[in-house]
């Protein structure tokens, strides 16, 4: 039985200097390349990976229910209603005002936000690459720092032992 090694592992490199390939994503030793948009590695300074914003969605439920339980305990407190509630009531108050928190909860396991890939390109930041796939992610981001380490030692996948140069002084 023949198993499919591309849903377990990264591609191998059968091009010299091909990091990661797979459609609409490809990584070299010179360049990102993602749909149509592609960057010189040599270009792309400070990395850093954030993740993007919570859903629209979820987002609107815990603002829609946080507004309806705080108009409902401003109510029963404007009408005197909290005076006549029992201890029972109470609770019952304190489980539905973690709701939104619930919501949260739930929205961001169910819809969890996009990984995003930043990147500083001739001075300005741009947004990368984005993925809700955190092991592709992963790979994409490996394979761009592995690039730019070879830009910055000029192709070699070893850097110098004794370190940077400096002058005797």
């Amino acid at each position: 039985m023949q198993t499919d090694r591309s849903a377990t592992h990264p591609p191998r490199s059968t091009a010299p200097g091909l990091l990661y390939a797979r459609p609409g994503i490809v990584v070299t030793a010179e360049r990102f390349t993602v749909g149509r948009t592609s960057w010189p590695v040599a270009e792309i300074t400070q990395l850093r990976t954030a993740r993007g914003p919570h859903d629209r969605l979820a987002v609107r439920a815990v603002a829609g229910t946080a507004a309806l339980i705080a108009s409902a305990g401003l109510l029963l407190g404007f009408t005197g209603g909290l005076q006549r509630l029992t201890a029972g009531a109470y609770l019952t108050l304190g489980a539905v005002g973690l709701l939104p928190l619930l919501l949260v909860l739930v929205g961001d396991r169910w819809r969890p936000p996009a990984y995003e890939l930043w990147g500083r390109i001739r001075g300005t930041e741009e947004l990368l690459f984005t993925s809700d796939d955190e092991r592709q992610f992963g790979q994409v981001a490996d394979a761009l720092r592995q690039a730019r380490e070879r830009a910055r030692h000029d192709g070699r996948t070893d850097p110098p032992g004794t370190g940077p140069w400096r002058p005797a002084r």
